[in-house]
């Protein structure tokens, strides 16, 4: 198992002050998430040679390997000329994983087209962004499958699929072994209500997980999270410190035992920029003391 960081609170750090801050937090993985100097959200990858260079170089000098690439692009975009855009970024995206000698990429199953488009008309429908997914998925796989890169796809609240059940079941029936399916424990209460039952299910695409902690949105009253106007249609989560929320980590790390998991599980906390230190040396430590605690 590669146990990972990802540095979204760390991002104003450069690459190669980044790769030694994950080492000196007790990491030996990066889960790099979308930053703007190298892939940034919904545009073309922000990378030139000397940069890729720079980064292997600090990665290797810290003792520090890349898990995960994680791309942002609107491939489910019902929108023709996005979708074709987020293609191009892809597969630059996918070059630069290769150079990096990251066999794993994560990413969203997709939000449809952009908010300031979509709003002008209502055609960000289910539908119509998993005919685009499908078209994007035809094009990509190939290339996955032919430079041994694996995609691992998450549903995520307020993508076109939020849930967990149909989620495995689009990633199964793909049936390729570039496309896994990524489990983020933080969404736990919007994928559904039995953690277990969901992971066993998943366990054989599963290729990576998240571990964050978060509220139960689905609490009887509704009121674990309070936004105005009540009733807004709002997709609400947190991503905070394990024991900060309400997730069962002896089920979720019992479960990964039980099923043989051995991917990516990256520590994945946001909001707490003021405490970012303590926060991964935390996840780190903890992380470890409940995988030593099932450890089969």
């Amino acid at each position: 198992m590669r146990i990972a960081l990802d540095p979204y609170m760390h991002r104003h750090l450069s690459l190669p002050e980044l790769c030694r801050k994950t080492a000196e937090l007790g990491y030996e993985h990066i889960e790099l998430s979308p930053r703007a100097d190298f892939l940034e959200w919904w545009a073309q990858p922000r990378v030139y040679p000397e940069r890729i260079q720079g980064f292997k170089k600090a990665l290797k000098d810290h003792g520090v390997k890349l898990a995960t690439l994680q791309p942002m692009y609107r491939w489910s975009s019902p929108l023709e000329d996005e979708r074709l855009a987020a293609m191009r970024y892809w597969k630059k995206a996918i070059q630069v994983a290769v150079e990096m000698d990251c066999d794993t990429m994560i990413s969203e199953f997709g939000r449809g087209a952009s908010p300031e488009r979509s709003a002008l008309q209502n055609f960000n429908t289910a539908e119509t962004c998993e005919a685009a997914f499908w078209r994007s998925m035809d094009e990509l796989i190939p290339i996955f499958e032919r430079e041994g890169v694996v995609l691992s796809i998450e549903p995520h609240p307020e993508d076109w699929i939020e849930t967990m059940a149909p989620a495995i079941d689009i990633v199964r029936s793909i049936g390729s072994s570039g496309v896994k399916l990524s489990y983020i424990a933080p969404h736990t209460f919007y994928y559904g209500d039995d953690m277990a039952a969901m992971l066993r299910a998943a366990a054989p695409v599963l290729a990576h997980v998240r571990v964050a902690d978060t509220f139960n949105h689905r609490d009887s009253s509704g009121l674990r999270y309070v936004v105005n106007p009540p009733g807004a249609k709002v997709r609400v989560h947190q991503h905070l410190d394990m024991g900060k929320g309400e997730i069962d980590w002896d089920v979720f790390f019992g479960t990964l035992a039980e099923i043989g998991f051995d991917g990516v599980l990256s520590s994945c906390v946001f909001g707490w920029d003021e405490r970012a230190d303590d926060s991964s040396h935390f996840m780190r430590s903890e992380i470890q003391r409940y995988l030593d605690k099932h450890k089969k």
